[in-house]
């Protein structure tokens, strides 16, 4: 995309391994029976994925994020009913993160599903369920999003997503329905060595309402490398309301790629909650589309990495129609060895006149092996706009220290309380108290290392 910022590189690496290509094969591809549409999408991304290599250093975007260790020929697909035999779903992973109870609830396992919906949502033709079943239900729908928002062309991992993907979810909200009770999906991944490939789609006509959450989970520790590949492709129709909150809590063991959009039409809006705390690698793009005239949206990212983990999250807030307003803030702490990487842009098109842009990314750097890149960016290209960005990285305040130490607080303690401070902002930003309590249970937990 044009809003990608030009990094000359000085000097490149003498010798280069690339990293052993995927065995997957053409008959992996899911392809359904009832829809042409599907089935031309997923055989074209399968010889688009066919004609890109895997990326290497040398790539702009991903010069920070290595895959030669990534054991790429290792993985297979799960069979159907593999989670028959594999670790459940940990009880507190069910429960409502946004109250008391849900609206709906999807639970993609292993080679299967489960789906609830309250009645009187599907009685005003709301449909919430698994991939599998939208694909025999209703293709009508799916051919309304899927592809039109991230494009199987973007990428070897979403072309190999669009191509091989295995399930996902579906929410489609009709116009002007208002979904009052949140819905709540989880993919969970146990296993080792083997391949997930998800694909969430949401559309909401004008007028229509919706709160989402989205969660991606496996167990903490296993042996053998484990792959996510996923799309999510966002569409909020005109004066409509999305709020979407995604939760990556991976295991140590998963390499996780993900392409990720939201298209917003005239006068909507969109708020979005991002948390990863979890998986060995993570390489995310993130990119808000504002192309409706009014349309605005926030972005709100939490991460916190421990041991070795490198997670590089790539953003585009991009203004592509007049009074567009964009708010993005992220912030992340770093223990141990890990490595962030932030990748943000603010792109405002010609003619996008009055476009209102902010981003901020904070990074709280907590051990003197770790390290946090953070590389903002603006690209403007029209008159009479505001857009403003802001970045940095640190250590712990030792004033602030000195002053909670004197105040009769140990040191351990007297920390976290700075860095659950540091966060705060992000907190504030989140109306839901279970999303909260989860990104504090994960500061205590990274801390609880940090103490050792």
């Amino acid at each position: 995309m044009t809003g990608t910022p030009q990094i000359v590189i000085r000097k490149q690496r003498t010798q280069e391994v690339a990293a052993q290509d995927f065995s997957f094969t053409f008959e992996d591809i899911r392809l359904p029976d009832n829809s042409a549409y599907i089935t031309t999408y997923r055989k074209n991304a399968w010889e688009v994925y066919r004609s890109l290599s895997l990326p290497t250093v040398k790539d702009e975007a991903w010069r920070r994020t290595d895959l030669r260790n990534l054991q790429a020929a290792s993985f297979r697909i799960p069979g159907k009913n593999l989670y028959q035999s594999l670790e459940p779903v940990p009880d507190g992973l069910l429960q409502p993160l946004t109250g008391d109870s849900h609206g709906g609830q999807v639970i993609l396992m292993v080679g299967g599903s489960q789906t609830i919906l309250d009645p009187d949502l599907i009685s005003q033709g709301v449909i919430f369920t698994d991939l599998l079943t939208a694909e025999r239900d209703h293709p009508d729908i799916l051919e309304k999003i899927m592809g039109k928002v991230v494009q199987p062309s973007e990428g070897k991992f979403s072309a190999l997503s669009a191509a091989l993907c295995q399930n996902g979810v579906l929410l489609y909200v009709p116009r002007g329905v208002v979904v009052d009770q949140p819905l709540q999906s989880l993919l969970w991944g146990p296993g080792a060595r083997l391949a997930y490939f998800s694909h969430i789609l949401v559309y909401l006509e004008e007028g229509a309402s919706a709160t989402y959450v989205h969660e991606a989970a496996s167990p903490t520790r296993e042996d053998g490398q484990k792959l996510h590949t996923g799309l999510v492709e966002l569409y909020v129709g005109p004066e409509a309301k999305l709020r979407w909150v995604e939760l990556q809590s991976w295991g140590e063991n998963v390499w996780n790629f993900s392409h990720e959009r939201v298209k917003v039409e005239r006068d909507g809006m969109i708020d979005w909650v991002f948390g990863a705390v979890g998986s060995h690698v993570t390489k995310n793009f993130s990119d808000l589309e504002l192309i409706g005239t009014g349309s605005n949206g926030r972005m709100s990212g939490f991460y916190f990495t421990d041991r070795d983990q490198h997670l590089d999250h790539d953003t585009q807030q991009n203004h592509l129609a007049p009074h567009t307003t964009s708010d993005l803030l992220f912030k992340g702490a770093l223990l141990g060895e890990s490595r962030s990487v932030w990748q943000g842009m603010i792109y405002v098109a010609p003619g996008a006149d009055k476009a209102d842009g902010y981003q901020a990314n904070r990074n709280l750097v907590l051990s003197r092996g770790a390290r946090a890149d953070s590389i903002p960016g603006l690209e403007i290209l029209a008159d009479d706009v505001r857009c403003t960005h802001g970045a940095t990285v640190g250590r712990i305040d030792q004033d602030q220290v000195f002053y909670l130490l004197s105040r009769g607080i140990p040191k351990i303690e007297a920390e976290r309380l700075i860095v659950e401070g540091f966060f705060d902002p992000i907190m504030q930003r989140i109306p839901f108290e279970g999303v909260r309590q989860r990104f504090q249970d994960a500061i205590h937990e990274k801390m609880a290392s940090y103490e050792a």
